[in-house]
Formats: C-alpha cells, sequence, structure tokens
C-alpha cells in the first residue's frame, strides 16, 4: 500500500514540475512499470537527442530502488549495450548508494547528469571508458553518431523505426564489450526479443 501511494505522489510531482528535460509516465496504467525520456543536455554529444527508459518498481519500493534501463541505445561509458546503467544511486548499500528518501524524480536527474558527466572510473564499457580518457574527440564523434542514429528527434517525426539490435560501432569506433564474464548475444541484449 505504500508504494502505491508513494508512487502516486511521485508521479503526480513529476506531472506537475517536472525536472528541465525529463518526462516520465505509467505504462499502460500500471503502477510498477513506468517511462521516461531524457532530452540530451546542450552541449553535450546527447544534445538534442530524446532518449527512452525503463522504470520497473520492485515489490519492495521505496527500501529497494527502481530498476532502471535505457531503451534508446546510447553511447557511454557507464551504460552498457542492453541499456544498464552503472550508477550508485539505483544500488542498495554497502555498494550502492540507494536511500528511501530518494525518489524517481531524482534518480532522472542523476541519470541526466551523468550522461552529461560520464565517470569513466566505474565503466561498464571498458573499451567506451578507454577512448572517453584517451581519445576524448573520437567518443564525442562516435557519440554524436549514436545520437543522430538512435535518438534523433527528427527520425522520431518522420516515424522511423530504429532497429536497437543494430548497435554497430561508428569506423573507428571501439568495440562495445562488457565488464565481466561473457553472456550470449540474448542476455546482453533483451531488446532482441521485441
Amino acid at each position: 500500500m505504500q508504494r502505491v501511494s508513494r508512487l502516486k505522489r511521485e508521479l503526480s510531482l513529476l506531472t506537475a514540475e517536472p525536472p528541465p528535460g525529463i518526462t516520465c509516465w505509467q505504462e499502460e496504467n500500471r503502477v510498477d512499470d513506468l517511462r521516461a525520456q531524457i532530452v540530451g543536455g546542450a552541449g553535450t554529444p546527447y544534445e538534442k537527442g530524446i532518449f527512452d527508459l525503463e522504470i520497473l518498481i520492485p515489490e519492495r519500493y521505496p527500501f529497494e530502488p527502481p530498476k532502471i534501463r535505457f531503451l534508446t541505445p546510447i553511447y557511454h561509458p557507464n551504460i552498457d549495450s542492453a541499456g544498464r546503467i552503472c550508477l550508485d544511486v539505483l544500488r542498495l548499500p554497502p555498494k550502492g548508494a540507494w536511500r528511501p528518501s530518494l525518489n524517481i524524480s531524482t534518480l532522472l536527474t542523476s541519470i541526466q547528469l551523468l550522461m552529461a558527466e560520464p565517470n569513466p572510473d566505474d565503466p561498464l564499457m571498458t573499451s567506451i571508458s578507454s577512448e572517453y580518457k584517451y581519445k576524448k574527440e573520437l567518443f564525442l564523434l562516435n557519440a554524436r553518431e549514436w545520437t543522430e542514429k538512435y535518438a534523433s528527434q527528427q527520425k522520431r517525426a518522420l516515424g522511423e523505426k530504429v532497429n536497437p539490435s543494430d548497435t554497430s560501432v561508428p569506423e573507428g569506433g571501439a568495440a562495445q564489450k562488457r565488464k565481466g564474464n561473457s553472456l550470449s548475444k540474448k542476455e546482453k541484449n533483451p531488446r532482441l526479443e521485441s
């Protein structure tokens, strides 16, 4: 009960006073399944891109953080090819910084900030992190290309469908490799099933 009333309050606030560049809504009247959009910040390689996110609310919310992932492919050292995000506020302590006093608006704002200021020292995508650290111009070029290809407002306006499994690396770009054990293609990118 606490979860439902809190979520209704949070969604109401997000609708009435959304953070700049962020929108959030319920998916098909399900209180545990939300969608959000973040507009890429000015002066970043994600500028003018619209990035869709999925937010799954666990039964134990707010004592457990929501599961948030990007549905729109993004070239970023802290976001992997399945859209998973490496951000401390999305994990429980001791490794994470989630607290019940945080809310969905705060999480989305933190993700927006991470987009503007990647953390290359805690990457999910080590090759992109290296590119960000040592070949910044190449990183910026690749991130802009991905934004244009997958998150462009123009493509959305034309109704073009973007195939999220077509996350081929721009010429000269770093291949996306996950840190950790090797997984099958289906496990790495569950978006392929849709």
